[in-house]
C-alpha cells in the first residue's frame, strides 16, 4: 500500500498540488483525471519516485516494484523488436545464464561429494525454483501474446526498433512495462499511440491484472472499462471516489447541486440574521436578542463551495464556403512504398456535408490515404477533388511542427491577415492563452497546449473540408467535448482519423474501415460499427483479447458474397469446420499431456541423483521437441480453422 501524506508541490511560488493525501491500495484501478496542467503527470512522477514533493511524504513499502510509461520518452534503437521486449525479463535472462553456467561446472566436476559440488547443486535448485516462480517456462509465449495484442505481427519480431514510428516504439515500451508485472503500473495517456483494437486488448489485460494501476487518460470509454476508482485534480485539490469516470461525473454534479442548495439556504439565513442585527443594534429593548443573534452567527459552520474551474475552450469554425456535391472521389487507388503495398485498388466517394471516420489498425494506410487526398504523395489510380473545395488539415504531428522558438502570439501572428491581426489576443484568450501565456515560447508548452495552438492556426482560414488526423491526442476531456461540438455544427465536410470512440460517437455518420490494404464503408456511427464487427467477425475485435491474434483471409467474405454458394459447398464448409475443431481439441489435449510430462521431468532433474542420467536428458529433450512441433501444428490448424469459420460466416 502506497501512501501520499499532505503532499504539496510548488513551482515558482505557484502551488500545483495543495495538502494532497490518498492511498494506493492493492488491486486498485485508479483513473487520474483533470484538465491539462492540473498536475496529473506530476502526481504519477511523485508515486514513481522520479519527483520529490515540496512538502509532505510519499511512503512506498520496501520491495514494491513499479512500471511507469510516460507520455513522451527518449527511445534507443539498438535492438530488434523481440530483443528489446525481452529486456523486460532481465532477471530471468540473468538466471538462465547462471543456471547454464552452473550446469556446465557441475558436468565438468569429478568430485561428487565435495562441499563445493553440493553447494552448487543446492544453488541450482534454488535458482530453478526462482526461475519457475518468475514464469521462466512461458515468458516467451507471454512476449508473443503481448506484442500481438498490441498490434505487432510475427514478421515484425526480427525488425530493428529503428524501423518503427514513434507511436509503435511507445508500444514496445508499454509491452515491457506490462511484461515486467510490477506491483503497480503507472500509465500516462497509454491510448494515444494505440488503435481501437489494441485499446480493447489493453482494456482486457488491465481489467484482470494482478496488481495496482494508476492511469491518466482522456478516453472516457477506456477509463470506464478499466477503473473502479476516480481521482480528480482540480485547482490543486483532489477529489477521491470509488467509482468509474461516468459515475464520478454524475456524482460530482449531484454533490454540487446539493451543496449549492445548502449554501443558498445558509446565505439567506445569514443575510436575514445580519439584517435583524443591523436593524435593532441600537435598541435597548432588543439588546438581548441582538447579542443572541450575533453569537448564533459566530457559531455557524459556514458552507464553502469549491471554486469551479470554468476556463474552457471556446471553439467555433468559420462558415464553410459552398462546394460541389462530390467533395472527394477516388477510384482504383493503389499506393506502394518500395516493396511494401499499403493500399490496393480502393474506391472512395465523400459528398458535401458528410462527416466520416477512418479507423483501423495502425499501419493499415489511414494516414497514407489522407496524404493522397491532400496531394502530398504520388499514387496509382485517379483522385478528383470537387469544385471549390478548400482543405484544412490537422496532422497527427501538427503540434511538433510548430516552431518552438516562437512565442504563442508570434505563432498566430505569422499567419494572421487582415482584421484577424487586431483580434489575436482575443482569439488566444478563447483558447485559454491569456495574460503572460501569450508570451511563452512554444517549446515550453504542454502537449495539450501545443495541440490547441495548432487548432487555432487551422481555424484562421475558412475551409469546407476539414481533414483531421488524431486531433484529440493530448487534449483534455473538456477541450475534446468542445471540439466535438464545434465539428458537429461545422457546415462543411469532415474526414477524421481517430481511435477515440467517445469522440467519434454522435459526431460521424459513416465509418471507413482500413484492413488488409482495402477499405470498407460502414454506414452509421462508431458504436454501430463496433457492434456490427463483433457480430460479423469475432476474430477481428475479440480474438486479440484472448490470444493476441488477428484474423486472416477477411477477403473470403466479400468473395463469397459476390458469387452464389451451393448447398454442397455449405456442407463442405461445415464439415471442415467440425473436423478442424476436433483436431484443435485433440492437439490441445496432447499439449497438456506433454506439459505434464515435462513438469514431472523437471522434478526428476532437480534431484542430484539424476544429474548423470543421460537417458532422462534425452527423453527431456525429445519431449521439448515434440511439444514445440505440436504447438506449431496447433497454430497452423487453428489458423486454418479461423479461415473456414470466416468463410462460414460470409455464407450465412
Amino acid at each position: 500500500m502506497i501512501s501520499l501524506d499532505k503532499i504539496q508541490v510548488s513551482f515558482g511560488g505557484f502551488d500545483l498540488l495543495k495538502e494532497t493525501s490518498f492511498l494506493v491500495r492493492p488491486d486498485d484501478r485508479i483513473g487520474l483525471i483533470g484538465k491539462n496542467g492540473a498536475g496529473k503527470t506530476t502526481l504519477l512522477k511523485l508515486i514513481s519516485g522520479m519527483l520529490q514533493p515540496s512538502e509532505g511524504e510519499v511512503n512506498i513499502p520496501k520491495g514494491t516494484t513499479m512500471g511507469y510509461l510516460p507520455q513522451e520518452m527518449k527511445l534507443e534503437d539498438k535492438n530488434t523488436l523481440l530483443g528489446e521486449t525481452m529486456l523486460a525479463f532481465d532477471e530471468l535472462l540473468s538466471l538462465e545464464k547462471r543456471i547454464a553456467n552452473l550446469n556446465v561446472e557441475i558436468s565438468e566436476s569429478a568430485d561428487y561429494h565435495s562441499h563445493e559440488y553440493l553447494n552448487k547443486l543446492n544453488l541450482i535448485s534454488d535458482l530453478n525454483e526462482r526461475y519457475s516462480i518468475l514464469g521462466g517456462d512461458n515468458y516467451q509465449a507471454e512476449i508473443e501474446q503481448t506484442l500481438l495484442g498490441l498490434g505487432f505481427e510475427r514478421k515484425d519480431f526480427t525488425r530493428s526498433t529503428s524501423e518503427f514510428s514513434g507511436g509503435w516504439r511507445m508500444r514496445v515500451e508499454l509491452a515491457k512495462v506490462l511484461l515486467k508485472k510490477p506491483n503497480i503500473i503507472l500509465l500516462d495517456e497509454p491510448t494515444n499511440h494505440l488503435d481501437i483494437e489494441s485499446i480493447q486488448w489493453l482494456e482486457n489485460f488491465l481489467k484482470y491484472y494482478k496488481g495496482s494501476i494508476v492511469l491518466v487518460s482522456h478516453d472516457k470509454a477506456f477509463l470506464d472499462a478499466v477503473c473502479n476508482r476516480t481521482l480528480e485534480i482540480s485547482l490543486g485539490k483532489i477529489t477521491d471516489q470509488n467509482m468509474n469516470y461516468s459515475a464520478f461525473v454524475k456524482w460530482k454534479k449531484e454533490q454540487r447541486e446539493i451543496s449549492m442548495a445548502s449554501y443558498r439556504n445558509q446565505q439567506k439565513m445569514i443575510e436575514d440574521t445580519e439584517k435583524f442585527i443591523e436593524r435593532f443594534r441600537y435598541k435597548a429593548t432588543k439588546a438581548v436578542q441582538v447579542q443572541s443573534r450575533i453569537k448564533q452567527l459566530d457559531k455557524i459552520d459556514r458552507i464553502e463551495i469549491e471554486e469551479q474551474d470554468n476556463a474552457s475552450l471556446k471553439l467555433k469554425f468559420p462558415p464553410a464556403p459552398r462546394s460541389g456535391r462530390v467533395v472527394v472521389e477516388a477510384k482504383n487507388i493503389t499506393k506502394q512504398y518500395d516493396k511494401l503495398l499499403v493500399l490496393n485498388d480502393i474506391d472512395l466517394k465523400i459528398e458535401n456535408g458528410e462527416k466520416v471516420a477512418f479507423v483501423g489498425r495502425n499501419g493499415e494506410g489511414k494516414t497514407t490515404l489522407v496524404r493522397i487526398i491532400l496531394q502530398q504523395i504520388d499514387y496509382l489510380g485517379s483522385l478528383n477533388i470537387g469544385h471549390n473545395v478548400k482543405i484544412g488539415y490537422f496532422a497527427q504531428n501538427q503540434a511538433q511542427l510548430l516552431n518552438g522558438e516562437l512565442t504563442v502570439f508570434e505563432t498566430i501572428d505569422e499567419i494572421a491577415v487582415g482584421e484577424v491581426r487586431t483580434k489575436i489576443r482575443d482569439i488566444l484568450g478563447a483558447f485559454l492563452f491569456s495574460g503572460e501565456d501569450v508570451d511563452k515560447k512554444v517549446k515550453v508548452l504542454s502537449g495539450g497546449e501545443k495541440s490547441r495552438l495548432a487548432m487555432i492556426r487551422l481555424m484562421l482560414e475558412p475551409v469546407n473540408l476539414l481533414v483531421l488526423d488524431e486531433p484529440t491526442n493530448h487534449l483534455d476531456m473538456q477541450s475534446k467535448e468542445i471540439l466535438k461540438e464545434a465539428l458537429a455544427h461545422f457546415t462543411g465536410t469532415v474526414i477524421v482519423v481517430s481511435h477515440d470512440r467517445e469522440f467519434l460517437d454522435g459526431m460521424v455518420d459513416c465509418v471507413y474501415e482500413f484492413r488488409n490494404k482495402k477499405i470498407k464503408q460502414h454506414l452509421g456511427g462508431i458504436y454501430n460499427f463496433l457492434q456490427k464487427k463483433k457480430m460479423e467477425s469475432l476474430k477481428e475485435l475479440e480474438v486479440p483479447s484472448v490470444n493476441g491474434k488477428s484474423s486472416k483471409n477477411n477477403k473470403l467474405k466479400s468473395e463469397a458474397k459476390n458469387r452464389g454458394v451451393s448447398f454442397e459447398e455449405r456442407k463442405e464448409i461445415n464439415r471442415n469446420v467440425s473436423k478442424l475443431e476436433k483436431t484443435v481439441v485433440d492437439l490441445e489435449e496432447t499439449i497438456e499431456a506433454l506439459e505434464d510430462e515435462i513438469s514431472e521431468m523437471d522434478e526428476l532433474l532437480a534431484k542430484p541423483e539424476n544429474l548423470d542420467d543421460e537417458g532422462i536428458y534425452k527423453n527431456y529433450d525429445a519431449l521439448k521437441t515434440k511439444l514445440a512441433k505440436t504447438m506449431e501444428q496447433w497454430e497452423n490448424v487453428h489458423e486454418e480453422l479461423e479461415m473456414w469459420k470466416e468463410k462460414k460466416v460470409a455464407n450465412e
